[in-house]
């Protein structure tokens, strides 16, 4: 089973918006989430939706599930503190979901993806799964186009060469189990600081498969964002409209 668990739980403050969340911007009538979650509502391969959300819009997220038709979400869970506690929670209704279903969480692929990335393909997707089965893991990359400048303790700095650098960006996919059992030892050990599924997962020692995703997947931030967002998916659209 490959479910997928996105992550829609965070503020956006950086967006400047007073009236509702990013996630929840609208484009072209339709919240920008709701992009989201259809691309894996779409996809042949995966089997069912977390979604994660700010817990006083679950009721609308709920209502706009169903006026799209969405069929694939079996769960809607409120958010946490952080973002880390927020994802521990979708992993753990997606693992309430395989055991309702009579199975272990040990062989089930969890693609863990931001609900403000819409820009993704289905390529990427299936890639993702099929790193995971090979590997174990499966860290969604794009090449880094900028120099990357590390700084070192002592004040001394490092510059990797470009080619040998990559972004990390989602989605970031797992074994379920695999996942799981880092997130609830970190929990134990009370580390509560990793910014991502991958930082954590390369911090207690396992390795990591990446495949190279499209490079307009960036994540809803700022303003700028949502309008290359905006221009984006006009083009998907009319892509469609002419056959291209």
């Amino acid at each position: 089973m490959n479910i997928a668990v996105i992550f829609a739980g965070g503020s956006g403050s950086r967006m400047h918006t007073k009236s509702r969340p990013k996630q929840f911007l609208n484009l072209n009538g339709k919240p920008i989430l709701l992009y989201t979650i259809e691309l894996f509502e779409d996809h042949p391969e995966v089997d069912a939706v977390v979604c994660v959300c700010i817990e006083s819009w679950i009721p609308y997220l709920l209502q706009t599930l169903q006026k799209y038709d969405i069929k694939k979400v079996v769960a809607v869970v409120a958010g946490g503190g952080t973002g880390q506690e927020s994802i521990y929670k979708g992993l753990c209704a997606a693992e309430e979901y395989v055991r309702s279903k009579g199975v272990e969480a040990e062989k089930h692929v969890v693609l863990i993806h931001d609900g403000v990335r819409p820009l993704i393909n289905e390529e990427t997707i299936s890639a993702n799964i099929s790193k995971v089965k090979e590997c174990g893991s499966c860290i969604t990359c794009v090449p880094a186009i900028e120099t990357v400048i590390i700084s070192q303790e002592d004040g001394a700095l490092e510059i990797p060469r470009r080619s040998e650098c990559k972004m990390a960006r989602a989605p970031q996919s797992f074994f379920l189990h695999d996942i799981l059992a880092v997130h609830r030892r970190s929990r134990e050990e009370g580390r509560t600081d990793f910014i991502d599924s991958c930082s954590m997962m390369n911090y207690y020692g396992y390795s990591l498969g990446t495949v190279m995703g499209p490079m307009e997947n960036i994540k809803i931030t700022t303003p700028s964002d949502y309008y290359v967002m905006r221009a984006m998916i006009e083009v998907r659209e009319n892509q469609q409209i002419f056959g291209i």
